[in-house]
């Protein structure tokens, strides 16, 4: 479980509305990696959502999957 402190540091280090690349996710369904796209919406439990390019909204799971800004 994420804490809240941690919670807020992710929202400020990934506003919505900006540009992620996708590092690494472990699934099956995952975009490939080096992917980007738009945050669409942080959840209560630090999950990332992200509006892929390749047109999947998959979300990155905080703690097991991976990205970074690159706005």
């Amino acid at each position: 479980m994420i804490k809240s402190e941690e919670l807020e540091k992710l929202r400020k280090e990934y506003p919505v509305g900006c540009t992620v690349e996708l590092i690494h996710m472990d699934d099956t369904q995952a975009p490939p990696v080096h992917t980007k796209g738009k945050v669409r919406h942080i959840d209560d439990i630090g999950t990332i959502f992200v509006n892929w390019s390749t047109g999947s909204s998959l979300g990155i799971v905080y703690g097991e999957d991976e990205c970074r800004r690159v706005d």
